[in-house]
């Protein structure tokens, strides 16, 4: 994507380390959990950058979670001016409030650095009825409508995170993130995987 010119700014989760639901079954408090969670998305934000890194790409970490010896904290002008000058941001700690998901965190970013589209990058080629893993006839949808999305309950991303893209006519295109040249297809446009938009 970086080489196609485009400014990239990419939100990182937390999910393989530590999951706050999980954690929450557990007995360990929603708000304890979730903070956990945003601690384990910068564990991630830094592998990712030092393998970036490692392929030559000037990268910057900014963190919603303060920790000024790890990463810098997420300022939105600092972010800009870091996609500006060419520099992969990678986004970590969530929102920086427990309650919050990792694709509410992806939209709120979008909103606030004003990107041309929000890439939810996946396990599965789009959109589902249902889950084509478990139901192999599973409708699968080229376009749909935030309200779409919101009306059939449909899982691809939690409701705060579609609403604040549709508030933001913030289009969203999932797609499956292990096919080779997806992410240049989506740059350039080429239909690839699920739209969600106005």
């Amino acid at each position: 994507m970086a080489d196609l010119g485009v400014e990239v700014g990419v939100v990182v989760g937390g999910g393989n380390l530590i999951r706050g639901r999980e954690l929450e079954t557990r007995g360990v408090g929603r708000a304890t959990a979730d903070t956990m969670g945003m601690l384990a998305t910068a564990v991630n934000a830094l592998a990712f950058q030092d393998a970036l890194e490692r392929l030559g790409r000037e990268t910057r970490v900014l963190t919603a979670v303060e920790m000024r010896t790890v990463a810098e904290p997420y300022i939105r002008r600092r972010a800009l001016r870091h996609l500006e000058k060419g520099r992969i941001v990678i986004l970590a700690g969530g929102t920086g409030s427990p309650f919050f998901t990792t694709d509410t965190a992806a939209a709120l970013r979008g909103a606030e650095l004003e990107v041309g589209v929000l890439l939810k990058a996946t396990q599965v080629d789009g959109v589902y009825a249902a889950d084509p893993r478990l139901d192999p006839g599973a409708q699968r949808f080229e376009r749909l409508t935030y309200l779409d999305v919101l009306n059939r309950n449909l899982k691809v991303m939690d409701a705060t995170a579609v609403t604040l893209c549709m508030e933001h006519r913030l289009p969203i295109v999932v797609f499956d993130l292990a096919v080779d040249g997806n992410l240049a297809k989506v740059v350039k446009g080429q239909p690839v995987g699920t739209t969600i938009g106005p």
